[in-house]
């Protein structure tokens, strides 16, 4: 069996590297929430927009963002 290949890959695994899965769920909200705010920055009109000091081109720009694109890293 140690002549396999594949055997030294197999035990090269580590797990304690592997995110856990509480850190994958957290990851998997935080991205649906940036998804669902920047559809919402999308959908504002003018005058909201300019309440918040953004043109609309900025608001464009923030929703073509992909969902994964954290600025935060959170």
């Amino acid at each position: 069996m140690k002549g396999q290949k594949g055997y030294a890959v197999a035990q090269a695994i580590h797990f304690e590297r592997l995110p856990s899965l509480a850190s994958v769920w957290r990851m998997l909200r935080r991205w649906r929430q940036l998804a669902r705010e920047r559809g919402q920055l999308a959908r504002l009109n003018d005058a909201a927009l300019k309440d918040l000091g953004l043109s609309r081109a900025d608001a464009l720009q923030e929703a073509e963002r992909p969902f994964w694109d954290d600025p935060l890293k959170k």
